[in-house]
């Protein structure tokens, strides 16, 4: 199944002033024959409430020239193709962010209707897993770990 439409975001809760983003311009591909999955976000693509956070998000923090992209390949486990409507799925695989690649279990919720298929998950990305550093200066200004939200939207080709 191809990607028709994709949603990612992400929340960084702080002392000083909450952090988000978000992204629209992910491509995927999930095989329902296998339950496996890939994705690609364009991390210059996240859109934020300020220039200025876009700015150090893609300078200071993620590096976008260097790593322009945060990729996953995995399995979906718990997903039948046979069952209609929302199913409790776990993705197993790697996600590679900020050039670093870690094994993730990630849990969702994935359903079919028709030709289509969606699948929904939130988790929580730790900074330091990845290597992304936080400037002592501005410790209280973001979190450790910040929450992802995905949604993709497939059709069948």
């Amino acid at each position: 199944m191809v990607l028709e439409k994709s949603y990612v975001s992400f929340f960084s809760k702080a002392a000083i002033e909450d952090i988000k983003a978000e992204n629209t311009k992910s491509v995927s591909l999930f095989n329902i024959s296998t339950n496996e999955i890939v994705f690609s976000i364009p991390i210059k693509d996240f859109k934020f409430d300020k220039a200025l956070m876009k700015e150090h998000f893609n300078e200071k923090y993620l590096e976008s020239e260097k790593f322009p992209k945060a990729t996953f390949s995995g399995n979906v486990s718990g997903f039948s193709k046979e069952i209609k409507g929302d199913q409790s799925v776990i993705a197993k695989g790697k996600m590679t962010i900020h050039g670093v690649t870690n094994e993730i279990d990630v849990p969702g919720i994935m359903s079919t209707e028709g030709e289509k298929a969606t699948i929904k998950a939130v988790f929580k990305i730790k900074l330091a897993d990845y290597n992304i550093k936080i400037p002592q200066l501005l410790w209280k200004n973001i979190a450790e770990q910040v929450e992802v939200k995905i949604e993709f939207f497939y059709k069948t080709q």
